[in-house]
């Protein structure tokens, strides 16, 4: 009997290729899955569909996290109710993103997901990494990291581009 050498490669080439995808990034062009299915801990916004959101993954250990609640803070002021600011703390340790919250006082919805399984799904890659979603739930623009200034004007352009 006479197999082909492709016929044993084919399926091993598939089965590595569903297991990598099967564990995939969140990525622009993406939609955010329901995250009322995760068990967040913490008061999940009312109203998200048909609005531009954030959803900002964070750590109360990471410096660019903090440097990046303030601008945070400004676009949820800024745009009011046509944004939605969703932080998703990933802390072990509820205390820790408390301790930090007390010092970084915020009016939008932070939420932890202690289990980390957003976290798994998403995969963010740095702390903070932050996913623009426009009004029907799809991810258009992602951010790694917070750089300031430069950060700040992308998202302001984002956000308009989003509202047009």
């Amino acid at each position: 009997m006479n197999t082909s050498p492709l016929k044993k490669v084919i399926p091993v080439a598939l089965l590595i290729g569903s297991l990598l995808t099967a564990n995939a990034a969140l990525k622009v062009g993406d939609s955010l899955p329901d995250i009322s299915t995760f068990q967040l801990e913490g008061k999940l916004p009312d109203a998200m569909k048909g609005k531009v959101v954030i959803v900002d993954f964070w750590a109360s250990w990471c410096l660019p996290c903090a440097k990046s609640f303030p601008t945070m803070e400004e676009l949820q002021k800024k745009y009011g109710d046509r944004l939605v600011v969703l932080a998703v703390n990933v802390d072990e340790k509820a205390a820790n993103m408390d301790k930090f919250l007390k010092s970084h006082s915020v009016s939008f919805t932070v939420v932890r997901d202690g289990k980390q399984r957003l976290v798994e799904v998403v995969s963010p890659e740095t702390m903070p990494t932050s996913f623009i979603l426009d009004p029907n739930g799809k991810v258009c623009f992602l951010h790694n990291g917070f750089y300031g200034e430069k950060t700040r004007h992308e998202y302001i352009k984002e956000i308009d581009s989003l509202l047009k």
